[in-house]
């Protein structure tokens, strides 16, 4: 369970392919606090640590991961958000955030306002996600605001040290990004559908 409070924004060191997965080196100060079978959510997807040494860490994704998830986009050198995963006598700063990537989004715009930052995102309705006014959404592990929700289209507002402290500040048009959706927002959906049937 995380919070989608960015701990530190790490930079991969190494990327090896096995197989269908793929393993990445992590270098983070946070990495000498881990442990080895500790999960950590990256760019919202919650991996375990399967190697720690000095300030690098290794993580495994599987071929089922990497499908769903912007995990398969990234390369050698680039940035990636992390948080561990929260203490259960911790603030909940963000909100309920599972780890468990719902599905990518691509960004259309990325434009700034007056001190802020507006980007805006759209998604295929195939799985029939939807967002909410001043709802929650995790984009790539960062609990936000959602504003200007329209039909598989939203945007959010991004304060100065949210853009600092994360991977907003490289994101572009074009780029692809993970969304997790409100858990609660979830059920209902589901219960909607049942109840439909």
């Amino acid at each position: 369970m995380f919070t989608g409070i960015i701990e530190e924004v790490g930079s991969i060191t190494k990327i090896e392919t096995s197989g269908g997965n793929i393993d990445y080196t992590i270098k983070a100060n946070l990495a000498e606090e881990l442990k080895v079978d500790q999960s950590v959510a990256h760019n919202g997807v919650c991996l375990t640590v399967v190697d720690i040494e000095n300030d690098t860490y290794k993580v495994t994704a599987i071929d089922e991961t990497l499908n769903k998830t912007n995990l398969k986009h990234l390369k050698e050198g680039h940035l990636i958000n992390l948080e561990r995963g929260m203490k259960m006598n911790a603030h909940l700063d963000g909100h309920i955030v599972q780890g468990h990537v719902d599905q990518v989004a691509i960004c259309q715009r990325a434009e700034t306002n007056d001190g802020s930052w507006e980007f805006t995102f759209s998604y295929d309705p195939e799985l029939m996600n939807v967002t909410i006014e001043k709802g929650s959404i995790t984009i790539n592990g960062v609990s936000l605001t959602v504003v200007n929700s329209k039909l598989n289209e939203f945007s959010v507002a991004i304060i100065p040290y949210t853009y600092e402290n994360t991977t907003f500040k490289t994101l572009k048009k074009g780029d692809v990004v993970n969304l997790e959706f409100d858990v609660i927002g979830k059920y209902v959906k589901r219960l909607m559908e049942l109840k439909s049937q």
